[in-house]
């Protein structure tokens, strides 16, 4: 696979080169190492394209998860409680996970919520997310999954990779695509979401 567009968010990719360049590379080098040719394996049961054989989203995210993994970088989960109290949010997000439900009791909620997220790749809080699903996961990840890990301490910048356009036609309908989810942010204004991100848009 190759790089071919990419959009720095709130100097996301600056960051990586000052202060994880070598991640950097080693993101770069798992992203190329993947021969997206070979993944050209699911036929079209769609009306619009009978028959055309497509790429393989499960197949694809199968290898990179192989590459990722071998390289030492990890799922990783962020666990935290629920409150719809602005008032006391802003010190509830600042606690470690087992202080925040004895916070919420004493605030008078009686039962506190407790919830969690999931990213894909951690490592030395960089976390990188292969997205060849529908729009609302990609939106997920970059408007809530990226925030809650580093508002939670748990990441310093968010990495998307994307299928750009180009590739994304040769997939079944309904897959976000790298232009389109820019665009999404963009049109949000530059401070949000209020997180560093490297958006990557890949194709074979």
């Amino acid at each position: 696979m190759k790089i071919t567009q990419k959009y720095s968010h709130l100097n996301g990719e600056e960051y990586l080169i000052v202060h994880h360049n070598d991640l950097y590379l080693e993101v770069i080098n798992i992203i190329e190492s993947i021969d997206g040719s070979s993944f050209l394996t699911k036929r079209s049961k769609e009306k619009t394209m009978p028959g055309k054989m497509l790429y393989s989203p499960i197949d694809l995210n199968k290898a990179f998860n192989k590459k990722f993994g071998s390289m030492g970088w990890k799922e990783s989960r962020y666990q935290y409680f629920i409150t719809t109290d602005q008032d006391i949010l802003p010190e509830l997000i600042t606690l470690p996970y087992p202080e925040q439900k004895g916070f919420l009791i004493s605030k008078g909620i009686k039962e506190p919520i407790s919830s969690y997220k999931q990213t894909d790749f951690v490592k030395d809080q960089i976390a990188v997310e292969i997205q060849f699903d529908k729009y609302a996961f990609v939106a997920f990840d970059l408007f809530v999954k990226h925030l809650l890990f580093y508002s939670g301490g748990i990441i310093n910048v968010g990495i998307e990779v994307l299928p750009t356009k180009k590739m994304q036609s040769q997939m079944s309908s309904g897959v976000a695509y790298y232009e389109g989810e820019v665009y999404n942010v963009l049109r949000h204004g530059r401070n949000n979401p209020p997180v560093p991100l490297l958006i990557l848009g890949i194709e074979p």
